[in-house]
């Protein structure tokens, strides 16, 4: 079918299509426009990765706004929003607007009103219709990305209930889900009402196969020899391959230390077969990646970066995983070692992939797990590109016979499992219930019921029997949860209390708000690790673990700040609650380490984490004590400025005294201690600061003085012909140590200004 032909797309971009070459749509994309996805109609679309699913979202939307309407685009992950609101920027040039939703759950988002295309991940647009954003009636079109997570233990649920919610504020909303190819994308179908796509087209070809012994297994039943040399692994062997062939590779294992000792291994055999020019970019690009922070995963990274190698993974920064996708698209980068959150939709396509790792740690079996078929599947299909490879590959590796044809079996002749709801699960239906109740979407039981009955969750279970009655009872005993801790009233129906309002608002978990709630109850000048505690024993921050010998540590740290504790301790003897509450003081003494300005490097050894850990912790630590705020304002406590003091610090990682001049727009910690050192104390003293002396202060940096004085209001801030006061000199504090105990300058790192620059 040619562009052209399909009806309800503006010619515009049909034209957009043929100047990028696409004249003809894939055959999956033809079966969606003639099921109407250009016309208004819903659609499941289950098909292999790189087979056009983006392009059947963009016709359903842009022949949305052009009949006139508005279109939300639901994706999982924060980092697949930045990649779609790039794409979709094409669009703006012919008057289509596009506007970026994720993370401040408090915010209604009403500066996107006027946005003909929103992008948002799913827990966003679930704390847009909780917070009453007006738009969100005016939907014409909801593109669902990767809606195959509905399965995920932990997001699903996000999912499937704000689908659920969007079409009973817009009964006549189109539907548009794009999953990977499922079991049961009939179900899925059912579920939304929608015409469904069920095809395993591919516009080039994927082989799957195994590789043993000194050759490729494939599942048709053919073998191609690749050999491994006396001292190589296999996955070195495939690189080496893949390399000579000018194709890139991608290897899956299961823990991010293994993504990074197979990254050292692999930038070995990549070095050997990068070009001089290629070398030079490489050097480049790693010079930027130190850049980033000054940490030793930012230097174990740009040390396999520099022989085209690289690793990913949560614990690296955003701005890593940036430059190492970026680069891997390019075929800069050679070869990436990650984990499995590579393949949750981010666009890193190669030659070939390798799933070396098919098991990883469960503690649900307190041991090695089998990974499903739909995970391995994922990964696998991020093999071959469009128009740069001939072809792609992925391939698993076997150490025996028997592995062999087990891998054959499990994976590469298996389909994928059916995907099933996980909103039956407690913590999922305490947050869900609630929000539903506060948004007024249910005021009985019944009530809440029929809502419930729009979900994949009663779908699957329809006919009645154990899943009904299963779901009846944890309605019943959450909304008696809800109901004992104040968050709703029942009587002869069910409304949510003031206060049930307020956490639906701020997106916690219930569960987190009492937690909050009966620690701050007798808080009497809380002290910063004490509500950093706080916040890290809620279900909503993911604890670190305890490391070996941690346990005696945190127990003497325990004992020695006893008094600084909200709530109630769990004894000793009570060995699952008490492990659990000491991690959550590991937690809490790593964002107090942080909130004091000991060096980012330092913190990284202390707890054994990577910079994405940090950002990550910080982040939901700024969130849950935002909250802490709310909630205690709501009840009139007297410890809202001590949380907000904790809050600010743990925002800008500094002491107290350098929240004000941190707040700067450009200054962040590190500046702002030597800005303060210099005797520069305030953002208004900044504002009529001596320009020598804060050119002296930030390093002789002219342009960072000059972006730095602008955003504080200075009344002059060119630094042209200015001298830096020689009498400023900022002290280097040695590695570690945090200000809090030595009271000199922190440092560690030129222009890391803040974490938020990673």
């Amino acid at each position: 079918m040619d562009v052209v032909d399909v009806s309800g797309v503006p010619a515009w971009f049909a034209e957009q299509l043929r100047e990028e070459g696409i004249e003809s749509l894939y055959p999956p994309q033809a079966e969606a426009v003639e099921a109407g996805v250009a016309e208004g109609e819903s659609l499941v679309a289950s098909v292999p990765t790189a087979s056009g699913k983006t392009l059947i979202a963009q016709l359903a939307m842009l022949s949305a706004v052009d009949r006139g309407g508005k279109a939300l685009y639901i994706v999982p992950l924060r980092a697949l929003a930045s990649e779609k609101r790039e794409e979709f920027s094409a669009f703006e040039s012919e008057g289509v607007s596009i506007g970026v939703a994720t993370g401040n759950y408090e915010d209604s988002g009403e500066w996107l009103a006027d946005k003909d295309v929103i992008v948002a991940t799913s827990e966003k647009v679930d704390s847009l219709v909780r917070n009453g954003a007006p738009w969100v009636e005016d939907l014409d079109c909801v593109v669902a990305d990767e809606v195959h997570l509905v399965d995920d233990p932990n997001r699903g649920p996000t999912l499937e209930v704000t689908l659920a919610k969007l079409r009973r504020i817009n009964p006549n909303l189109q539907v548009v889900a794009l999953s990977a190819t499922v079991g049961n994308a009939e179900t899925l179908a059912e579920w939304l009402d929608a015409e469904l796509v069920d095809s395993t087209w591919r516009p080039i070809d994927l082989k799957k196969g195994v590789h043993y012994g000194q050759a490729l297994h494939f599942g048709d039943g053919s073998q191609r020899e690749l050999r491994v040399g006396s001292n190589e692994k296999p996955t070195e062997a495939i690189v080496r391959e893949t390399l000579a062939e000018g194709g890139s590779t991608l290897v899956f294992v299961n823990s991010r230390r293994n993504a990074e000792g197979a990254a050292k291994r692999l930038a070995n055999t990549t070095a050997d077969g990068i070009d001089d020019d290629e070398r030079r970019k490489l050097a480049e690009l790693a010079e930027e990646t130190r850049g980033v922070s000054d940490t030793e995963t930012s230097e174990d990274l740009a040390a396999c970066v520099e022989k085209g190698a690289a690793f990913h993974h949560a614990g690296c920064s955003s701005e890593h995983r940036s430059l190492v996708e970026d680069a891997f698209r390019a075929r800069l980068i050679k070869v990436v070692s990650a984990t499995p959150t590579l393949a949750a939709g981010v666009n890193t396509p190669s030659r070939r992939v390798v799933v070396r790792d098919w098991r990883r740690y469960s503690g649900d079996v307190g041991g090695m797990k089998p990974l499903s078929v739909l995970e391995v599947h994922q990964m696998m299909g991020r093999a071959g590109r469009p128009g740069r490879d001939p072809y792609g590959e992925a391939l698993l590796l076997a150490d025996g016979h028997d592995e062999l044809d087990e891998l054959l079996d499990r994976y590469v002749w298996a389909d994928p499992e059916p995907v099933e709801s996980k909103l039956a699960r407690e913590p999922s239906m305490r947050t869900h219930l609630l929000a539903t109740i506060a948004s007024g979407f249910a005021d009985s039981r019944a009530a809440l019921l029929e809502f419930l009955g729009r979900t994949l969750y009663a779908t699957q279970y329809r006919e009645g029997g154990d899943g009904n009655d299963n779901l009846e009872r944890i309605v019943d005993s959450t909304l008696e949860y809800l109901d004992r801790n104040g968050f709703v009233e029942r009587g002869g129906g069910i409304e949510a209390t003031n206060l049930g309002h307020t956490v639906s608002r701020l997106y916690l978990d219930p569960m987190s708000a009492a937690e909050i709630i009966d620690g701050l109850g007798d808080a009497t000048g809380p002290t910063v690790l004490g509500l950093y505690h706080l916040v890290a024993r809620t279900p909503d921050m993911y604890e670190l673990y305890l490391r070996s010998g941690d346990r005696e540590e945190y127990t003497m740290l325990a004992y020695e700040r006893e008094a600084e504790f909200l709530g109630a301790t769990p004894s000793e003897f009570e060995e699952e609650r008490f492990e659990d509450w000491l991690s959550a003081l590991k937690t809490a003494r790593m964002l107090e380490d942080w909130a004091s300005e000991l060096d980012e490097e330092a913190i990284a050894e202390r707890y054994g984490v990577g910079p994405g850990d940090i950002r990550g912790k910080v982040d939901t630590a700024e969130w849950l004590l935002g909250a802490a705020e709310s909630l205690a304002g709501e009840l009139g406590l007297d410890c809202v400025g001590a949380i907000r003091e904790a809050r600010k610090r743990v925002q800008h990682g500094v002491g107290g005294e350098l929240i004000d001049l941190a707040g700067v727009r450009g200054v962040g910690r590190k500046r702002a201690r030597r800005l303060y050192d210099a005797g520069i104390e305030t953002r208004a003293e900044l504002r009529n600061a001596e320009k020598p002396v804060v050119l002296a202060a930030l390093r002789d940096r002219e342009k960072t003085a000059e972006n730095v004085l602008e955003a504080a209001g200075h009344r002059d801030p060119d630094m042209d012909g200015v001298t830096p006061d020689a009498s400023v000199t900022p002290q280097s504090r040695a590695d570690g140590e945090p200000a809090s105990e030595r009271g000199s300058t922190p440092d560690g790192g030129e222009d890391q200004s803040s974490l938020g620059d990673f």
